[in-house]
C-alpha cells in the first residue's frame, strides 16, 4: 500500500523499519477505504513515524503502551515546529492536525481507545420525535450520505439549542424561538453555511407539519439573514480622517486649493471603481482577504494609463518572487504577523 503513495525507496524503508508499520499501513490502508486525497497521506505517515520513534524513546513497547505517549508528542512537536507561534488558534489548529492522525491510527489499532476528540452520537438528532425523517431525505428525496451527514450537523445543533432553552416539545416551536436560533448560530457562521442551515431547518419543519408534529407549516418563519458582497467595504470617511487629508492640501498655491475643491469627489469616485471591480471581476471577497485585494486594485489603478510599464512591473516581481500559495495568504492575513 505505502508503494502507491511514495515513490522514493529510502521513503519506504523508513517507515517499513518503524516498529509500528504495521499500524501504520493499516492506517493508510483505512485512508485509501475513505477516499482520502494522497496529500493526506504524505503528510501524515511522516508524522506517525515520529511518534513511533518518540514512544520507543519514553519506553513503549507494545501499541497498547502508545496513547499516554500522544500528549507529550504533540507538545514537543509543537515547541520543534511551530517557530515561535503565539497565536492560540492557530497553535491549536496546528496541534490538531498532529494530534488527529495518531488518534485515528490508534482507534483502528488499540482496543477501546476513544482519543481526545468530542464523543460520536450513535443516534440521530430528533430519534424521539421524528424518527423517520432520516429515511424519509434518504428514500422519499434521494439524498446521498453526505448530504445527510450535512442534516444531521445542522440538527444537532438545533436539538442541543432547543434543550438549552427547556423546549422539550417541538409542537411548542414558535417563529420567536427559531429566530434566536438563527441569530445565534449567525455569530459563528457565515454567509453560506448560515444559509444552509435555514434551508436544513425548513426542511425538517414541513416535514414535521406533515406529520402532524407541529400544528403549522414554521418553514417561511425561517429566513436567511441579508448580507451584502461588499458590506464590510468603508461607506464614508470618519471626520479624523477627513481633518488629517485636508491638512496635507497645501492651499496657498493654485494647484493645492484645487485639489482641495475636488479632493471629495476623487475619493468617491475611487470607492466607486473599487466597489464597482470587486463586484465585477470577484464576485465580492472575504474580509480575510480584502487587504490583498485592496494591493491589487493600488496597483492598477495607479497605473490605469501605464499599462506596459504595469506589465514590466509584474515581470519584474514574477522574476523576482516564488508563487505565494493560499496558506501563505492565510498567515499574511492575519492580524498579529
Amino acid at each position: 500500500m505505502l508503494e502507491r503513495y511514495f515513490l522514493r525507496p529510502a521513503t519506504i524503508d523508513q517507515v517499513q523499519a518503524s516498529w509500528i508499520a504495521d499500524a501504520i499501513e493499516q492506517y493508510v490502508a483505512w485512508l485509501t477505504e475513505r477516499g482520502y486525497a494522497a496529500r493526506n497521506v504524505h503528510s501524515r505517515v511522516p508524522i506517525l513515524r515520529h511518534f513511533g520513534e518518540f514512544a520507543r524513546a519514553r519506553g513503549a513497547t507494545t501499541w497498547v503502551q502508545l496513547p499516554p505517549h500522544v500528549g507529550p508528542f504533540v507538545e514537543s512537536w509543537l515547541g520543534a515546529r511551530e517557530g515561535g507561534r503565539a497565536n492560540p488558534e492557530g497553535r491549536r489548529r496546528f496541534a490538531n492536525e498532529v494530534r488527529g492522525p495518531i488518534e485515528q491510527m490508534l482507534r483502528l489499532v488499540v482496543p477501546g481507545f476513544a482519543g481526545s476528540g468530542r464523543p460520536h452520537r450513535t443516534q440521530e438528532p430528533f430519534a424521539v420525535q421524528a424518527p423517520a425523517f432520516f429515511a424519509y431525505l434518504r428514500q422519499e428525496r434521494g439524498l446521498r450520505d453526505n448530504s445527510l451527514l450535512h442534516y444531521r450537523h445542522h440538527l444537532i445543533r438545533f436539538e442541543a439549542y432547543l434543550l438549552r432553552i427547556g423546549l422539550t416539545e417541538l409542537s411548542a416551536l414558535s417563529p420567536a424561538v427559531l429566530g434566536a436560533f438563527v441569530a445565534e448560530r449567525s455569530r459563528r457562521l457565515g454567509r453560506t453555511s448560515l444559509r444552509n442551515l435555514c434551508g436544513v431547518v425548513r426542511v425538517f419543519l414541513r416535514y414535521l407539519h406533515r406529520e402532524r408534529v407541529v400544528p403549522k407549516d414554521l418553514g417561511a418563519a425561517v429566513e436567511s439573514p441579508q448580507a451584502y458582497r461588499l458590506a464590510t467595504l468603508p461607506r464614508s470617511i470618519p471626520w479624523d480622517a477627513v481633518r488629517q487629508m485636508l491638512e496635507c492640501v497645501d492651499r496657498r498655491t493654485a494647484v493645492g486649493k484645487r485639489d482641495y475643491a475636488t479632493l471629495f469627489p476623487r475619493v468617491h469616485r475611487v470607492f466607486t471603481h473599487l466597489k464597482t471591480w470587486l463586484w465585477g471581476t470577484h464576485r465580492g471577497v472575504s474580509g480575510q482577504h480584502l487587504p490583498h485585494y485592496l494591493d491589487e486594485f493600488v496597483f492598477r489603478f495607479n497605473r490605469r494609463r501605464t499599462p506596459m510599464a504595469a506589465f514590466q512591473s509584474l515581470l519584474g516581481l514574477t522574476g523576482q518572487h516564488g508563487p505565494t500559495t493560499y496558506n501563505g495568504l492565510r498567515v499574511l492575513s492575519q492580524p498579529d504577523r
